[in-house]
Protein backbone atom coordinates (compact mmCIF):
# COMPACT_ATOMS: atom_id res chain seq x y z
CA UNK A 1 0.00 0.00 0.00
CA UNK A 2 1.14 3.57 -1.23
CA UNK A 3 2.00 6.21 2.03
CA UNK A 4 -1.32 7.21 3.61
CA UNK A 5 -2.82 10.67 2.59
CA UNK A 6 -2.05 13.24 5.60
CA UNK A 7 -5.99 12.92 7.03
CA UNK A 8 -5.54 9.38 7.35
CA UNK A 9 -1.90 10.01 8.85
CA UNK A 10 -3.75 12.26 11.71
CA UNK A 11 -5.57 9.31 12.34
CA UNK A 12 -3.48 5.93 12.02
CA UNK A 13 0.19 7.15 12.39
CA UNK A 14 2.29 6.89 15.26
CA UNK A 15 0.87 4.73 17.33
CA UNK A 16 0.07 0.67 15.91
CA UNK A 17 -1.12 -1.81 18.52
CA UNK A 18 -0.36 -5.23 18.60
CA UNK A 19 -2.47 -7.91 19.22
CA UNK A 20 -4.21 -7.86 22.26
CA UNK A 21 -2.87 -4.33 22.69
CA UNK A 22 -5.13 -1.07 23.29
CA UNK A 23 -7.13 0.07 20.15
CA UNK A 24 -6.47 3.80 21.59
CA UNK A 25 -3.19 4.72 22.35
CA UNK A 26 -2.75 4.55 26.99
CA UNK A 27 -1.55 7.40 28.77
CA UNK A 28 2.15 6.10 30.30
CA UNK A 29 1.99 7.86 33.48
CA UNK A 30 4.77 6.69 34.60
CA UNK A 31 8.42 8.35 35.05
CA UNK A 32 10.39 5.42 35.13
CA UNK A 33 11.27 2.43 33.36
CA UNK A 34 12.31 -0.80 35.02
CA UNK A 35 15.40 -3.11 33.69
CA UNK A 36 16.87 -6.49 33.66
CA UNK A 37 20.35 -5.10 34.10
CA UNK A 38 22.86 -2.31 34.83
CA UNK A 39 24.53 -2.45 32.00
CA UNK A 40 20.92 -2.24 30.12
CA UNK A 41 20.10 0.92 31.88
CA UNK A 42 24.09 2.49 31.03
CA UNK A 43 23.31 1.35 27.81
CA UNK A 44 20.35 4.15 27.67
CA UNK A 45 22.25 6.61 29.34
CA UNK A 46 25.27 6.17 26.62
CA UNK A 47 23.19 7.00 24.29
CA UNK A 48 24.31 2.84 22.91
CA UNK A 49 20.42 1.93 23.00
CA UNK A 50 17.28 3.24 22.27
CA UNK A 51 14.34 3.16 24.98
CA UNK A 52 12.63 4.95 27.83
CA UNK A 53 14.91 4.96 30.90
CA UNK A 54 13.37 8.46 32.64
CA UNK A 55 10.27 10.74 31.12
CA UNK A 56 11.96 13.49 31.42
CA UNK A 57 13.96 12.85 28.19
CA UNK A 58 11.15 10.30 26.58
CA UNK A 59 7.89 8.65 27.27
CA UNK A 60 6.03 5.48 25.23
CA UNK A 61 2.82 8.29 24.87
CA UNK A 62 4.94 11.24 24.18
CA UNK A 63 6.94 8.71 21.40
CA UNK A 64 3.90 8.22 20.16
CA UNK A 65 2.40 11.57 19.37
CA UNK A 66 6.09 12.60 18.28
CA UNK A 67 6.34 10.34 15.82
CA UNK A 68 2.46 10.84 14.60
CA UNK A 69 3.88 14.75 14.14
CA UNK A 70 7.15 13.92 12.02
CA UNK A 71 4.71 11.79 9.50
CA UNK A 72 2.50 14.41 9.54
CA UNK A 73 5.18 17.13 8.67
CA UNK A 74 7.63 15.17 6.59
CA UNK A 75 10.26 14.92 9.14
CA UNK A 76 12.63 12.50 10.51
CA UNK A 77 11.72 13.30 13.88
CA UNK A 78 10.04 15.43 16.51
CA UNK A 79 10.29 16.21 20.11
CA UNK A 80 7.51 17.35 22.06
CA UNK A 81 7.64 20.30 24.85
CA UNK A 82 6.07 21.97 27.41
CA UNK A 83 4.74 24.75 25.69
CA UNK A 84 5.06 26.43 22.00
CA UNK A 85 7.75 29.06 23.88
CA UNK A 86 9.57 26.23 25.19
CA UNK A 87 10.24 24.82 21.49
CA UNK A 88 11.37 28.40 19.86
CA UNK A 89 13.55 28.84 22.55
CA UNK A 90 14.85 24.88 22.24
CA UNK A 91 14.73 24.80 18.17
CA UNK A 92 17.29 27.66 18.19
CA UNK A 93 19.67 27.33 21.78
CA UNK A 94 20.46 24.07 20.16
CA UNK A 95 22.37 25.29 17.42
CA UNK A 96 22.98 28.52 19.07
CA UNK A 97 25.67 29.85 22.02
CA UNK A 98 26.40 33.25 23.39
CA UNK A 99 28.36 35.13 20.83
CA UNK A 100 25.98 33.81 17.87
CA UNK A 101 23.21 35.76 16.02
CA UNK A 102 20.20 35.17 15.07
CA UNK A 103 18.16 36.38 12.03
CA UNK A 104 14.60 36.49 12.55
CA UNK A 105 10.84 37.84 10.64
CA UNK A 106 9.55 40.86 12.54
CA UNK A 107 6.22 39.81 12.43
CA UNK A 108 5.93 36.99 14.95
CA UNK A 109 3.70 35.96 17.69
CA UNK A 110 4.78 38.70 21.09
CA UNK A 111 6.03 36.47 23.23
CA UNK A 112 8.31 34.90 20.66
CA UNK A 113 9.66 38.30 19.81
CA UNK A 114 10.34 38.93 23.78
CA UNK A 115 12.28 35.69 23.82
CA UNK A 116 14.45 36.94 20.90
CA UNK A 117 15.07 40.49 21.22
CA UNK A 118 15.11 40.41 25.12
CA UNK A 119 15.78 36.81 27.00
CA UNK A 120 18.26 35.34 24.25
CA UNK A 121 19.83 38.79 23.98
CA UNK A 122 20.71 38.73 27.62
CA UNK A 123 22.08 34.98 26.68
CA UNK A 124 24.03 36.60 24.34
CA UNK A 125 22.59 35.52 20.78
CA UNK A 126 22.31 38.72 19.02
CA UNK A 127 19.60 39.54 16.93
CA UNK A 128 18.44 41.17 13.48
CA UNK A 129 14.74 41.63 12.99
CA UNK A 130 13.69 41.88 9.14
CA UNK A 131 10.23 42.19 7.68
CA UNK A 132 9.06 39.03 6.31
CA UNK A 133 8.03 40.93 2.96
CA UNK A 134 11.47 42.02 2.85
CA UNK A 135 13.28 42.22 -0.31
CA UNK A 136 15.97 39.31 -1.00
CA UNK A 137 18.51 42.26 -0.71
CA UNK A 138 17.32 43.08 2.82
CA UNK A 139 17.21 40.06 4.28
CA UNK A 140 20.99 39.34 2.52
CA UNK A 141 22.04 42.40 4.35
CA UNK A 142 20.74 41.10 7.85
CA UNK A 143 22.89 38.57 7.74
CA UNK A 144 26.43 38.25 9.48
CA UNK A 145 29.03 35.87 9.77
CA UNK A 146 28.24 34.72 13.38
CA UNK A 147 24.78 34.31 12.25
CA UNK A 148 23.23 30.95 13.04
CA UNK A 149 19.72 30.13 12.11
CA UNK A 150 16.93 32.43 10.78
CA UNK A 151 13.52 31.94 12.88
CA UNK A 152 10.43 33.19 10.64
CA UNK A 153 6.46 32.27 10.97
CA UNK A 154 4.27 30.50 8.04
CA UNK A 155 2.04 32.67 8.79
CA UNK A 156 2.51 35.46 11.38
CA UNK A 157 0.12 35.81 14.35
CA UNK A 158 -1.66 37.82 14.47
CA UNK A 159 -0.90 40.04 11.26
CA UNK A 160 -1.14 37.31 8.82
CA UNK A 161 1.81 37.92 6.81
CA UNK A 162 2.78 35.01 4.58
CA UNK A 163 6.63 34.21 4.68
CA UNK A 164 7.89 33.54 1.52
CA UNK A 165 9.52 30.51 2.35
CA UNK A 166 11.25 29.67 -0.68
CA UNK A 167 13.33 32.33 -0.43
CA UNK A 168 13.88 32.62 2.85
CA UNK A 169 15.24 29.14 2.86
CA UNK A 170 17.22 30.14 -0.33
CA UNK A 171 18.93 32.60 1.37
CA UNK A 172 19.44 30.91 4.54
CA UNK A 173 21.09 28.34 2.66
CA UNK A 174 23.64 30.59 0.99
CA UNK A 175 24.77 32.00 4.28
CA UNK A 176 25.44 27.88 5.64
CA UNK A 177 22.42 28.47 8.31
CA UNK A 178 18.75 26.64 8.20
CA UNK A 179 15.69 28.07 8.50
CA UNK A 180 13.10 27.32 11.26
CA UNK A 181 9.63 28.19 11.25
CA UNK A 182 6.92 28.32 12.92
CA UNK A 183 3.71 26.75 11.49
CA UNK A 184 1.40 26.73 14.09
CA UNK A 185 -1.53 28.55 12.37
CA UNK A 186 -1.69 27.02 8.78
CA UNK A 187 -0.42 23.14 10.41
CA UNK A 188 0.36 20.86 8.23
CA UNK A 189 -2.60 20.45 6.73
CA UNK A 190 -2.53 23.47 5.25
CA UNK A 191 1.68 24.02 4.52
CA UNK A 192 4.29 21.73 4.56
CA UNK A 193 7.47 23.88 4.95
CA UNK A 194 9.83 20.96 4.49
CA UNK A 195 8.61 21.07 0.65
CA UNK A 196 9.87 24.40 0.42
CA UNK A 197 12.92 24.37 1.90
CA UNK A 198 12.60 24.89 5.83
CA UNK A 199 14.80 22.65 7.53
CA UNK A 200 13.40 22.76 11.24
CA UNK A 201 9.28 23.44 12.11
CA UNK A 202 7.75 24.49 15.19
CA UNK A 203 4.41 24.67 16.44
CA UNK A 204 2.21 25.63 19.87
CA UNK A 205 0.41 22.65 19.97
CA UNK A 206 -1.94 24.60 22.26
CA UNK A 207 -3.71 26.03 19.56
CA UNK A 208 -5.19 24.08 16.59
CA UNK A 209 -3.26 20.78 16.86
CA UNK A 210 -5.26 20.58 20.27
CA UNK A 211 -8.26 22.16 19.21
CA UNK A 212 -9.74 22.27 22.15
CA UNK A 213 -7.89 24.20 24.64
CA UNK A 214 -7.07 22.05 27.04
CA UNK A 215 -3.18 21.07 26.64
CA UNK A 216 -0.44 23.65 27.06
CA UNK A 217 2.37 22.33 24.39
CA UNK A 218 4.87 22.80 21.84
CA UNK A 219 6.71 20.67 19.27
CA UNK A 220 10.15 20.57 17.15
CA UNK A 221 10.01 18.61 14.43
CA UNK A 222 13.40 17.99 12.54
CA UNK A 223 13.24 17.42 8.74
CA UNK A 224 16.92 15.42 8.27
CA UNK A 225 18.12 17.74 5.06
CA UNK A 226 20.50 20.11 6.74
CA UNK A 227 24.16 19.14 6.39
CA UNK A 228 25.22 20.26 9.74
CA UNK A 229 28.83 19.78 8.34
CA UNK A 230 29.88 23.30 7.09
CA UNK A 231 31.56 24.65 10.05
CA UNK A 232 29.26 26.76 11.86
CA UNK A 233 27.50 23.75 14.18
CA UNK A 234 30.53 22.00 16.33
CA UNK A 235 28.08 21.04 18.75
CA UNK A 236 26.72 18.43 16.06
CA UNK A 237 30.27 17.57 14.48
CA UNK A 238 32.57 17.48 17.52
CA UNK A 239 32.55 15.26 20.43
CA UNK A 240 30.35 15.59 23.26
CA UNK A 241 32.12 15.40 26.39
CA UNK A 242 28.89 14.94 28.87
CA UNK A 243 28.44 11.72 26.13
CA UNK A 244 32.02 10.58 26.51
CA UNK A 245 32.86 12.32 23.25
CA UNK A 246 29.96 11.15 20.94
CA UNK A 247 29.49 13.13 17.91
CA UNK A 248 25.62 13.48 16.67
CA UNK A 249 26.48 13.63 13.40
CA UNK A 250 28.54 10.29 13.30
CA UNK A 251 25.88 8.30 15.45
CA UNK A 252 22.67 9.73 14.50
CA UNK A 253 23.51 11.22 10.98
CA UNK A 254 20.24 13.08 9.68
CA UNK A 255 18.66 12.76 12.93
CA UNK A 256 21.25 14.68 14.76
CA UNK A 257 19.56 17.98 15.77
CA UNK A 258 16.17 16.47 17.52
CA UNK A 259 18.34 13.66 18.87
CA UNK A 260 20.79 16.78 20.60
CA UNK A 261 17.65 18.52 21.38
CA UNK A 262 16.29 15.71 23.29
CA UNK A 263 19.74 14.31 24.88
CA UNK A 264 21.35 17.61 25.81
CA UNK A 265 18.46 20.54 26.45
CA UNK A 266 15.63 18.13 27.25
CA UNK A 267 17.72 16.52 29.60
CA UNK A 268 19.59 19.87 31.30
CA UNK A 269 15.95 22.44 30.59
CA UNK A 270 13.53 19.68 31.62
CA UNK A 271 11.13 21.49 29.65
CA UNK A 272 9.05 18.29 28.82
CA UNK A 273 5.41 17.66 28.34
CA UNK A 274 3.40 15.36 30.31
CA UNK A 275 2.03 12.02 29.27
CA UNK A 276 -1.90 13.18 30.15
CA UNK A 277 -1.11 15.93 27.86
CA UNK A 278 0.82 14.18 25.11
CA UNK A 279 -2.91 11.75 25.37
CA UNK A 280 -5.05 14.98 25.23
CA UNK A 281 -3.28 16.39 22.07
CA UNK A 282 -3.27 13.03 19.91
CA UNK A 283 -7.34 13.27 20.48
CA UNK A 284 -7.07 16.72 18.84
CA UNK A 285 -4.52 15.24 16.16
CA UNK A 286 -6.87 12.92 15.00
CA UNK A 287 -9.35 15.54 13.77
CA UNK A 288 -7.26 17.93 13.11
CA UNK A 289 -7.82 18.06 8.84
CA UNK A 290 -11.88 18.28 9.80
CA UNK A 291 -11.55 20.67 11.76
CA UNK A 292 -9.21 22.92 9.43
CA UNK A 293 -11.07 22.31 6.61
CA UNK A 294 -14.27 23.91 8.69
CA UNK A 295 -11.70 26.34 10.35
CA UNK A 296 -10.94 27.98 6.45
CA UNK A 297 -14.48 27.58 5.18
CA UNK A 298 -15.62 29.56 8.33
CA UNK A 299 -13.06 32.69 8.61
CA UNK A 300 -13.87 33.38 4.71
CA UNK A 301 -17.34 33.58 5.15
CA UNK A 302 -16.69 35.82 8.03
CA UNK A 303 -13.38 37.62 6.08
CA UNK A 304 -16.35 38.35 3.13
CA UNK A 305 -18.60 39.88 5.70
CA UNK A 306 -16.33 41.75 7.00
CA UNK A 307 -15.08 43.47 4.22
CA UNK A 308 -18.42 44.37 2.78
CA UNK A 309 -19.17 45.64 6.26
CA UNK A 310 -19.58 49.38 6.39
CA UNK A 311 -18.03 49.75 10.43
CA UNK A 312 -15.03 48.10 9.33
CA UNK A 313 -11.81 49.83 8.19
CA UNK A 314 -9.97 47.36 6.72
CA UNK A 315 -9.77 43.49 6.59
CA UNK A 316 -6.50 41.11 6.32
CA UNK A 317 -7.23 37.51 5.14
CA UNK A 318 -4.99 35.88 3.12
CA UNK A 319 -7.34 34.12 1.80
CA UNK A 320 -9.33 37.15 -0.16
CA UNK A 321 -8.03 38.24 -3.09
CA UNK A 322 -7.83 41.64 -2.06
CA UNK A 323 -5.45 40.71 0.69
CA UNK A 324 -1.85 41.97 -0.31
CA UNK A 325 -0.52 37.93 0.98
CA UNK A 326 -2.82 35.98 -1.55
CA UNK A 327 -0.59 35.06 -4.07
CA UNK A 328 1.90 33.55 -1.49
CA UNK A 329 -1.23 31.90 0.49
CA UNK A 330 -1.82 30.53 -3.12
CA UNK A 331 1.55 29.00 -3.71
CA UNK A 332 2.21 28.21 0.12
CA UNK A 333 -1.56 27.60 1.46
CA UNK A 334 -3.46 26.70 -1.47
CA UNK A 335 -6.34 24.74 -0.05
CA UNK A 336 -6.97 27.23 2.80
CA UNK A 337 -4.49 29.27 5.60
CA UNK A 338 -6.51 28.96 9.36
CA UNK A 339 -9.43 30.55 11.00
CA UNK A 340 -7.58 33.68 11.86
CA UNK A 341 -8.89 36.65 10.58
CA UNK A 342 -7.59 40.44 11.12
CA UNK A 343 -9.35 43.19 11.14
CA UNK A 344 -10.01 47.37 12.24
CA UNK A 345 -13.46 48.63 13.13
CA UNK A 346 -13.91 52.87 12.36
CA UNK A 347 -13.38 54.43 15.41
CA UNK A 348 -10.34 53.36 16.58
CA UNK A 349 -8.83 51.35 19.78
CA UNK A 350 -12.37 52.53 21.65
CA UNK A 351 -14.50 51.31 18.94
CA UNK A 352 -12.84 47.96 18.57
CA UNK A 353 -13.26 47.77 22.85
CA UNK A 354 -16.84 48.31 22.18
CA UNK A 355 -17.17 45.78 19.44
CA UNK A 356 -15.03 43.02 21.72
CA UNK A 357 -17.53 43.74 24.49
CA UNK A 358 -20.58 43.42 22.96
CA UNK A 359 -20.01 40.03 21.39
CA UNK A 360 -22.02 37.18 22.97
CA UNK A 361 -20.88 34.22 21.50
CA UNK A 362 -17.36 34.96 20.83
CA UNK A 363 -15.45 35.47 23.84
CA UNK A 364 -12.51 37.44 25.01
CA UNK A 365 -10.05 35.29 26.03
CA UNK A 366 -5.65 34.89 25.94
CA UNK A 367 -6.00 32.11 23.14
CA UNK A 368 -6.24 31.74 19.28
CA UNK A 369 -7.52 28.37 17.06
CA UNK A 370 -9.49 26.78 19.26
CA UNK A 371 -12.94 24.88 17.98
CA UNK A 372 -14.54 27.81 19.58
CA UNK A 373 -14.85 31.77 18.19
CA UNK A 374 -12.81 33.56 20.46
CA UNK A 375 -11.04 37.38 19.61
CA UNK A 376 -8.30 39.60 21.44
CA UNK A 377 -7.00 42.95 20.72
CA UNK A 378 -3.11 42.33 20.57
CA UNK A 379 -1.35 45.59 21.56
CA UNK A 380 -2.81 45.44 24.52
CA UNK A 381 -2.19 41.89 25.33
CA UNK A 382 0.05 39.39 23.78
CA UNK A 383 2.65 42.00 22.00
CA UNK A 384 1.78 44.70 25.03
CA UNK A 385 5.74 44.49 25.05
CA UNK A 386 6.79 45.94 22.53
CA UNK A 387 7.06 50.06 21.59
CA UNK A 388 5.09 51.17 19.17
CA UNK A 389 7.79 51.34 16.59
CA UNK A 390 8.39 47.07 17.03
CA UNK A 391 4.31 46.79 16.70
CA UNK A 392 4.28 48.68 13.44
CA UNK A 393 7.05 46.16 12.44
CA UNK A 394 5.16 43.27 13.61
CA UNK A 395 1.98 45.03 11.70
CA UNK A 396 -0.22 45.57 14.89
CA UNK A 397 -2.06 48.48 14.66
CA UNK A 398 -3.61 49.86 17.35
CA UNK A 399 -7.00 49.34 16.23
CA UNK A 400 -6.14 45.73 14.88
CA UNK A 401 -8.98 42.88 16.24
CA UNK A 402 -7.66 39.23 16.33
CA UNK A 403 -10.61 37.18 15.56
CA UNK A 404 -10.12 33.83 15.69
CA UNK A 405 -13.04 31.71 13.73
CA UNK A 406 -14.47 28.37 15.52
CA UNK A 407 -16.20 25.57 13.84
CA UNK A 408 -19.66 26.79 14.71
CA UNK A 409 -22.85 27.50 12.51
CA UNK A 410 -20.98 30.48 10.16
CA UNK A 411 -24.33 32.37 10.23
CA UNK A 412 -24.47 32.28 14.29
CA UNK A 413 -20.88 33.70 14.36
CA UNK A 414 -21.15 36.01 11.64
CA UNK A 415 -25.21 37.54 13.56
CA UNK A 416 -22.51 38.10 16.77
CA UNK A 417 -20.06 39.65 14.68
CA UNK A 418 -22.77 41.82 12.94
CA UNK A 419 -25.03 42.67 16.08
CA UNK A 420 -21.42 43.61 17.74
CA UNK A 421 -20.53 46.02 15.09
CA UNK A 422 -23.64 48.13 15.34
CA UNK A 423 -23.07 48.67 19.21
CA UNK A 424 -19.42 49.79 18.16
Amino acid sequence: MSEYRIDTKCIQEGYSPKNGEPRVMPIVQSTTYTYDSSQAMGDLFDLKADGFFYTRLANPTLDAVEKKIAALEGGVGAMLTSSGQAASLISMLNICHAGDHVVASSAIYGGTFNLIFKTMQEMGIESTFVSPGCSREELQAAFRPNTRCVFAETLSNPSLVVTDIEMFAEEAHAHGVPLIVDNTFPTPINCRPFEFGADIVTHSTSKYMDGHAVQLGGVIVDSGKFDWNNGKFPMLTQPDESYHGIVYTEKFGNAAYIVKARTHLMRDLGAQASPQNAFLLNLGLETLALRMERHCSNAMKVAQFLENHEKVSWVNFPGLESSPYHALAQKYMPNGTCGVVSFGVKGGREAATRFMDSLKMASIVTHVADLRTCVLHPASTTHRQMNDEQLAEAGVTPDLIRFSVGIENPEDIIEDVAQALEKA
